[in-house]
């Protein structure tokens, strides 16, 4: 129980004391003074509202000299728990680092900071920005710190606290090694505070927590200070998600679920194509049913809930372009949420914020559509806009001066940002591989924005109804609490120099077993070998059961066995042949070719424009691995132009004609595309495909199989009349065996597992020269000051003096191949790459990479596993060529097909590896260290060089 800290006059506690007796009253009178001299009393004076029972807890925990997780709802006060270690820090005359994942949280906690206690005491430090980082309280990105870390930096003296705030980043598959890093490398005398959203297995993290940092406490809340209520709007009704049930139970709303069952028994469009008949009371029961039930449009949404009194609204798309013609349709609709002088406020605040813009470039911005949105209340937020745009889109939100957003899921992560009711349009997303349905732990990230504390009594969840929506699997998202924290901690090749560098390698070895992601895969095998000795139970019974009273059994069974997988061998051997057959085939084609796809989604007649043959590789693509084969880019006669793979081509292709492809063929061009479809049709749209002719079967001739075959004959139990049910029991044992060793070897693989992959990279690197046994070479030293994905390509290209005598433009363009990745996927053509030195430098990087990726596949080291180097992708070459060498921003984005926020987030993470380059490259003899502070200077200028502080 939490017993009040601090209690007023006339409150049911001092009405207690008097019915004490003197010596009770004496004890509690020590108390509360006791408690009035604690540094959280003092703290706890500094805010106008009382705290809430498991922040109290959290920093009476770390008052008490312990470490502390937290783990609670989004909006519920977590950074209170942070903002007393900065507290405690500045009482005992120590350092406290608050990290956060992201730039723009960042900026916002140094703001929040230095109004509670002034620009003298708070720094910030980020990628791009370096404020009074001295002060005792310094507000970092989460890779400031490590790289602090590694290279032994002076700013860690007299540190005696670090907040790792939003700590469930540790599962992100691309940068979560960094909090893992972090948490072991610090110093044993720093108190850590991890602060999280609710995760279902905080326990199991306390544990790693506790032994790799000492006693730590674990604070779980599931309590939402604003409660959440659950609605799906269909039509114009707005059901409730739930309905009270007995013993205050929630069951769905029975409502709702009559509406899917009508929705799902009523005929398709398309089933009414086909024909289908439709009695005169079905078709009349359709008509009432399609009047009550649509799913809303987006303006209509917004209406309702201002109707309702639920807005400010945050309405989460999927993607980024839906989220700016949400924006459009809103003002075609004529919406208006702010009054006159709400306008003039809005205005106002928009010219202040972007006046350091170039007034040509906010044209270019699409400066006054945004404006003409903002002072009608209504704005977009995602990732492509420019950072300015989102910052003011945030700060209206806050001040009540924008009430809709429609947002992309990155608005869930972190920023303060929070809203009456939230919108889901849809409850599948695109994952960057495939649509699929959006989890518990995402659908609780979202929806946790509904709700402002200290302003609404409740938050609304609201999701629109889509024909096929299950209630059920809604009310699955909304109920389930499930979001584990996975560690995706994996060793990279600049963890390994800087480890061996500091601690060795045996010690550096035994540090990464203590990583989390080593603590739950120990856990894990606990489970396995349980499943492992229950299994071995079952292939006893198994075992019993297949005995035949005629012979061995088990040599009957193993002899089909192996006649099922001769037989499965030849067949997979006559797809591989006939894959083969079609490879060389495809080697032949030529531009102007015209063939027949046989199969797949684009099956049909094609124009070949690129063969897409894998030597060389230097379109900076990234999938078109040696393995893959010819990769042909095609015009099909519907117009589009598409990549085809090898598994379009089960048969071999000929080419049925040849054309002649025009030099201003444009593939982007929809009249372009439809002209030479259209010619294409005409040439050779009379042409039949051949025929496959069948081949004899491989099996028909095998010696092996009839060897097998009259072997099965001659056995005594090919006899027996209980045969097929003993082979089915042997089945069953073979498939409980396989599994056995299935199992046998992940409890194998599982255990050392990291150790093991530091083990291959060390061994990599000494192969290499960086290491050599606990010695770092001096191209290690090298490698250590590269940090990203590619940071061993980076060290190689140095090595190799792959950017000597690059100009700052040149050098630009080359590294911005180690940062930048593509959204789109194979089908992009070719990117435009500057010509000469630039043009030579990038096509070195990709062989410099093939070589290395070479060694990898030698050393075992998978980038399946997020080890090793991914190849460079050359997509943003152009663009940082051109920003670099003074072009204007019209031009470079017109060129670069890009959003401006993307353009500048790019060039941002390029300044940032351009500052790496140059601390890394060599001094004597050497132009590339000069020309990467030169490049930095020429990037850094119109919307790139703004960054908000403050």
């Amino acid at each position: 129980m939490i017993v009040p800290l601090s209690v007023g006059p006339g409150t049911l506690e001092s009405t207690m004391t008097e019915d004490l007796s003197p010596a009770e009253r004496y004890a509690a009178a020590r108390r509360r003074a006791a408690e009035q001299a604690t540094a959280l009393a003092s703290f706890r004076e500094m805010y106008d509202f009382g705290l809430d029972p498991f922040q109290i807890e959290a920093c009476q925990a770390l008052e008490a000299g312990k470490g502390v997780l937290v783990a609670a709802p989004t909006g519920s006060g977590k950074t209170i728990v942070g903002e007393f270690a900065v507290h405690l820090a500045l009482r005992q005359g120590k350092k406290c680092f608050y990290t956060t994942p992201i730039k723009a949280l960042s900026n916002q906690k140094y703001a929040d900071l230095c109004r509670r206690y002034g620009t003298a005491k708070v720094g910030l430090l980020t990628g791009d920005n370096s404020v009074n980082s001295d002060a005792p309280v310094v507000v970092m990105t989460t890779e400031v710190l490590r790289n602090m870390l590694y290279a032994g930096s002076q700013t860690l003296l007299g540190l005696g606290y670090v907040v790792m705030d939003e700590v469930h980043y540790l599962s992100d598959r691309f940068r979560g090694a960094v909090w893992e890093e972090v948490i072991i490398h610090l110093p044993e005398s720093v108190t850590l505070v991890s602060l999280s959203a609710t995760v279902s297995n905080a326990e199991e993290f306390g544990d790693w927590l506790d032994t790799v940092r000492g006693d730590t406490e674990v604070i779980v809340s599931e309590h939402r200070p604003v409660p959440l209520f659950q609605h799906v709007l269909a039509g114009r009704r707005m059901y409730d998600l739930f309905e009270e049930g007995e013993g205050h139970k929630k069951a769905v709303n029975p409502d709702l679920v009559r509406l899917a069952r009508m929705e799902a028994t009523r005929p398709s469009y398309q089933d009414r194509r086909r024909g289908r008949a439709m009695r005169e009371a079905d078709r009349e029961r359709e008509r009432r049913q399609r009047s009550r039930v649509w799913t809303p449009g987006r303006a209509e949404v917004i209406e309702r809930l201002d109707s309702e009194g639920l807005l400010p609204a945050i309405t989460f798309i999927f993607s980024r372009a839906a989220c700016e013609a949400a924006v459009q349709q809103c003002l075609y609709a004529g919406l208006r949420l702010n009054d006159e002088e709400a306008r003039e406020k809005v205005r106002a605040l928009v010219e202040e914020r972007t006046a350091h813009i170039a007034t040509e470039d906010l044209h270019v911005l699409g400066y006054y559509e945004w404006l003409e949105g903002l002072e009608r209340g209504i704005a977009a937020h995602h990732a492509g806009m420019l950072p300015t745009f989102k910052e003011v889109v945030e700060e209206l939100f806050v001040r009540g001066l924008v009430k809709a957003v429609f947002a992309t899921e990155t608005l869930a992560l972190g920023i303060n940002m929070p809203a009456r009711s939230v919108v889901l349009e849809k409850l599948v997303k695109w994952n960057g591989e495939q649509h699929a349905d959006i989890t518990p732990g995402e659908y609780t990230q979202l929806t946790g924005r509904a709700g402002r504390r200290g302003i609404d009594v409740e938050g609304h969840a609201v999701v629109l109804w889509q024909r096929g929506m299950s209630p059920e699997h809604l009310a699955g998202l909304a109920g389930t609490r499930t979001y584990p924290l996975r560690s995706s901690f994996k060793p990279s090749y600049n963890m390994a120099v800087n480890l061996v560098e500091q601690f060795g390698r045996h010690r550096s070895r035994e540090l990464l077993e203590t990583s989390f992601a080593q603590f739950q895969a120990d856990k894990s095998v606990v489970g396995i070998s349980r499943q492992v000795q229950r299994n071995e139970e079952g292939l006893a019974g198994y075992k019993a059961s297949m005995t035949c009273h005629l012979g061995d059994f088990e040599e009957y069974a193993r002899l089909r066995r192996e006649l099922k997988d001769r037989e499965t061998e030849l067949a997979r051997q006559g797809v591989a042949q006939r894959r083969a057959e079609a490879t060389v085939a495809l080697e032949k084609l030529k531009p102007g070719d015209v063939i027949h796809v046989p199969t797949g989604k684009y099956a049909g007649l094609a124009l070949v424009l690129d063969p897409g043959l894998p030597a060389g590789r230097s379109n900076g693509h990234r999938g078109f691995d040696h393995h893959d084969g010819p990769r042909p880019l095609v015009l099909t006669a519907e117009r589009q132009v598409k990549r085809l793979a090898t598994m379009d081509f089960p048969v071999p292709v000929e080419p049925l004609d040849r054309m002649r492809i025009p030099k201003s063929f444009n593939p982007r061009s929809p009249q372009s595309r439809r002209d030479l479809a259209s010619a294409l049709r005409t040439k050779a749209g009379h042409i039949p495909p051949e025929r496959a002719r069948k081949k004899r079967a491989q099996a028909a001739d095998d010696r092996e199989i009839a060897r097998l075959r009259t072997a099965l004959r001659a056995h005594p139990c090919h006899g027996c009349d209980e045969r097929e049910d003993h082979a089915r029991w042997a089945e069953r044992y073979h498939r409980l065996l396989r599994d056995t060793s299935q199992l046998e070897r992940r409890i194998e693989g599982r255990t050392n597992t990291i150790a093991r992959t530091f083990d291959r990279i060390v061994a990599l690197l000494t192969e290499l020269d960086y290491l050599r046994g606990d010695e770092v070479t001096e191209h290690g030293r090298r490698l250590a000051r590269l940090y990203g994905e590619l940071d061993l390509l980076a060290s190689e290209c140095l090595r190799e003096r792959v950017w000597e005598g690059l100009s700052p433009a040149e050098l630009a363009a080359c590294a911005s191949a180690l940062v930048y990745e593509a959204r789109v996927g194979d089908d992009a053509m070719a990117p435009k790459l500057p010509s000469g030195k630039a043009k030579a430098a990038l096509g070195e990087m990709v062989r410099t990479w093939g070589r290395l990726d070479a060694l990898e596949e030698e050393f075992r080291i998978s980038q399946t596993e997020g080890v090793g180097q991914r190849e460079p992708d050359l997509g943003f070459a152009w663009a940082a060529y051109m920003w670099a060498s003074g072009k204007g921003l019209d031009e470079v984005l017109r060129e670069a097909e890009m959003p401006a926020g993307d353009f500048v987030r790019w060039c941002k993470q390029l300044i940032d590896v351009l500052g790496q380059i140059s601390a890394a490259a060599p001094t004597e003899d050497s132009t590339v260290a000069k020309a990467a502070r030169k490049a930095v200077d020429q990037l850094l200028r119109g919307v790139v060089a703004y960054s908000s502080v403050g």
